[in-house]
Parts: structure tokens; C-alpha cells; sequence
């Protein structure tokens, strides 16, 4: 049978043992009971399930092991919890015990049914006040967290669609009808999927700048302007920095996690290839290093989109990869010309076929838009200037038509890979 009244004794001795009106008053007051020690209260109250707790404290010198008991509920007691002392506690240690979960309290000396079930009565009464106010604070922190998700989510739909906050709120209720969801609950999936494209948005410049580095340290030792190369090797260095900071800052899960550290382990060890005297043999060494990084910065960029699960996140995913190809087909062209013998030249026709058959890709997607069809249109145009740069590497203009039409790609898919970030159809994916 479960006990109506599950009691608690502090200690197993003679000396504290309750009084002897103890049985009697709790058989008078018609309570089925079950006697335990109190380092057994939690267990065995999660077992019996009790309507209420009664705890005897025979002196101060048992407070510990009260404590002890009912600190696992963090001053939230599954159901009323009643104290019988037989001394009076200091102000401090009663304060104590409400803040653990005490409800009310009972003078041993006064013990009998009458006393013993007003205390039962005014427990009960606190206990059931206590929840109703925790169950109306839950509500307003819930409404509270929801309103700052539903202002959050109508920023973003009024960025993504260019209209007012009236729009956006009506296309955030339809969102919610439409999935049988609370408003809070798809403005907050809303938010977390823009704040996955941006993760993987800026992932994946970790790998574009892992190829941006070694070309732009490869223009600094060919002499291609190279004053402009040193200042835009540490702009670009700073910005693998910012990046790694802001995505140690999420709360990425065990696989993302693990990929995020074997980036910034590779990053570590290009950083310290990149201090040096820059030589043809430093540079074939940071190139290997920069291969590294970008393979670890790909895998992170694969698991974020995994994290994400959101089919609509690899457009962003396969755009930013477009960046990475244009610094890889311009650093392999140039450490080609400047490095013979090494694997650079036979990188560049897969390097192309990759980038033709992901533009193609992007230009026939369904998640487009007038700005992207036009920002498209725009980077196959500068993707044929590069190839003439290729083309002509060898000679001192095609090298500087390559570094040009470069530079102009990555600034394009930049900004073609923010417009799939914030697209409407990412954001309500």
C-alpha cells in the first residue's frame, strides 16, 4: 500500500529517537506510514510516491543530515514537506529549511492527531500555493523567452523579404498554423536555422582563406604587388582568427566540436609555417600546411550542415565552397609557374571541372532570387577572365589578371553566399 505519510529519522539511536506520542498521534490522524533514515528520503520518495513527507528533527546537531537529504531537490519537494523538532532553531537554520522545501513546522512537545494534521493541512496549503506560483512564473518566463524568439525571427523575415513588421508577423502566425506549432517555437526554429547558414557560411571562408593565404603569400615572393599582398595576408589571417572565436562560441554538438578543434590545430601549425622568411621551399611547406586546414575547415563545414539538418543549408554549403576553388585554381596556377615538379599543375583541370559543374548547379537551383540570378551572371563573366589568367600564367599580365579576376570571384561568391545565408527559403527552411 502506498503511505500517505512517508517519515523520515535523521539517525538510528536511542537518544534521538521520536517521542513516545509519536505512533499514536499518527494512527489517530489516520495516516498509513512507512519509516526510513533520511539518506534513503529521495530514493525511496520516488519509489513510494507519498502525498506527504514528514522529516523529525530531534536537535540542531541533526540538521546536517537533513540537509544532506533534501538538497537533491533544490528547495522543490515533490509533494508537502513537514518538520516535528523537539528545540527551537536558530533564525538562520529556519531559513535554511524553507529554502530547502519546508513547509511547515511542528513542536514535538505538542504532538497529537488534532496539531499533527493542522501542520499536515498547512503543508499541504503552502506546497500547493508554491506550485501555482512556480507553474505562473514558468508561463511569463515562457512568454517572455518566446516574444524575444518572435522579435528575433521578424527581423530576420524582414531582412530576407524587405517587408514591415506587420508582414512578418502575419507570415511567422501562417508558419506556425500551417506546422501546428506555437509562434514561439517556429520563430525560434527560424532563428536557429539563420544562425546555422551563418555558421556554416563562415566555415566554409575557412576554407577559401586557407588557399587565399599561400597565393597571397606566393604574390608577396613573385613580386605581384607585393606590399598589397603582405597587408591582405595578415587581413587575412586576422579574419581565420575572428572566425574560430565566433564559432567556438556556439553551442556546437561532439561531432562539430571535434571538427572545429582539428581546425584550429591546423590553423596553429600554417600560423607558425607563415612567420618565417617566405622561400620557394617555406611556401611548398605552407601550402601543404594550408591543405591541412582546408580539408579539417571542409569536414567542419560538413558536420555544421549535418548539425543544422536542414536540406536547404547546403546551397549555402556548395556556394561558399566556390570561393575556396577560385584561391585554389590561382594559388595552384601560380605556385605551377613558380614551383616546377610539384603537384600544383594537375590540380587545376579537377579544380575547374568542380567549379563549372557547382555554378551550373547554382544557376538551375529553385532558391534564387533577381539579386542572386544577377550576382551569378556577374561571377561566370570574371570566371572566364580568370581562366585567360590561367591560361597565361606564365607571363607577368596573365599573372596579374589572374590575382585580379581572383579576387574578384571571391568578393562575388562572398556576396552571393550571404544572399543564400539570409534567403527567405534558408530562413523558413
Amino acid at each position: 500500500m502506498t503511505p500517505q505519510l512517508l517519515v523520515a529519522l535523521p539517525a538510528d539511536t536511542a537518544a534521538d529517537a521520536p517521542p513516545d506520542a509519536w505512533q499514536p498521534a499518527l494512527a489517530a490522524a489516520g495516516a498509513a506510514f512507512e519509516t526510513i533514515a533520511c539518506d534513503t528520503l529521495v530514493r525511496r520518495c520516488a519509489e513510494l510516491a507519498p502525498q506527504q513527507i514528514l522529516i523529525y528533527l530531534p536537535g540542531p546537531h541533526a540538521l546536517g543530515a537533513v540537509r544532506d537529504a533534501l538538497q537533491a531537490w533544490a528547495g522543490v519537494p515533490p509533494c508537502p514537506l513537514l518538520l516535528i523538532g523537539t528545540a527551537a532553531l536558530a533564525p538562520a537554520a529556519q531559513a535554511e529549511l524553507a529554502a530547502l522545501g519546508a513547509h511547515a513546522w511542528l513542536d514535538a512537545g505538542a504532538l497529537d492527531a488534532p496539531a499533527l494534521q493542522a501542520a499536515c493541512a498547512r503543508a499541504q496549503a503552502r506546497w500547493q500555493r508554491e506550485r501555482e506560483l512556480r507553474a505562473e512564473l514558468e508561463r511569463l518566463r515562457t512568454q517572455l523567452d518566446e516574444r524575444k524568439w518572435v522579435d528575433r525571427a521578424k527581423g530576420l523575415l524582414m531582412a530576407a523579404r524587405g517587408i514591415d513588421e506587420d508582414d512578418a508577423f502575419r507570415m511567422l502566425r501562417g508558419a506556425a498554423m500551417h506546422a501546428n506549432l506555437r509562434l514561439g517555437e517556429v520563430s525560434r526554429a527560424i532563428v536557429e536555422a539563420a544562425q546555422w547558414a551563418e555558421a556554416i557560411n563562415r566555415a566554409g571562408q575557412l576554407r577559401m582563406l586557407s588557399q587565399r593565404l599561400v597565393l597571397l603569400a606566393a604574390q608577396t615572393l613573385a613580386g605581384i604587388d607585393a606590399r598589397g599582398a603582405r597587408t591582405r595576408r595578415k587581413e587575412a589571417g586576422d579574419r581565420v582568427r575572428q572566425t574560430l572565436e565566433h564559432l567556438a562560441g556556439l553551442a556546437l554538438d561532439a561531432a562539430a566540436g571535434r571538427a572545429l578543434e582539428h581546425v584550429q590545430a591546423s590553423w596553429r601549425s600554417l600560423e607558425a609555417a607563415l612567420a618565417p622568411r617566405l622561400s620557394g621551399e617555406t611556401l611548398a611547406d605552407i601550402d601543404v600546411r594550408a591543405e591541412a586546414l582546408l580539408d579539417a575547415a571542409d569536414a567542419l563545414t560538413t558536420a555544421l550542415e549535418a548539425s543544422g539538418a536542414r536540406r536547404a543549408l547546403r546551397i549555402v554549403n556548395l556556394c561558399g565552397r566556390q570561393r575556396m576553388r577560385v584561391q585554389r585554381l590561382a594559388k595552384d596556377a601560380l605556385l605551377g609557374a613558380m614551383l616546377p615538379g610539384g603537384p600544383w599543375r594537375e590540380r587545376l583541370a579537377p579544380t575547374m571541372r568542380e567549379f563549372e559543374v557547382v555554378l551550373a548547379e547554382l544557376e538551375h537551383a529553385p532558391l534564387s532570387s533577381p539579386e542572386i540570378r544577377a550576382g551569378l551572371a556577374a561571377a561566370r563573366d570574371e570566371w572566364l577572365q580568370l581562366m585567360r589568367g590561367v591560361a597565361a600564367v606564365d607571363r607577368a599580365e596573365g599573372r596579374s589578371q589572374l590575382v585580379r579576376a581572383s579576387d574578384s570571384l571571391v568578393d562575388a561568391f562572398d556576396a552571393l553566399t550571404a544572399s543564400y545565408e539570409h534567403s527567405l527559403q534558408v530562413v523558413m527552411s
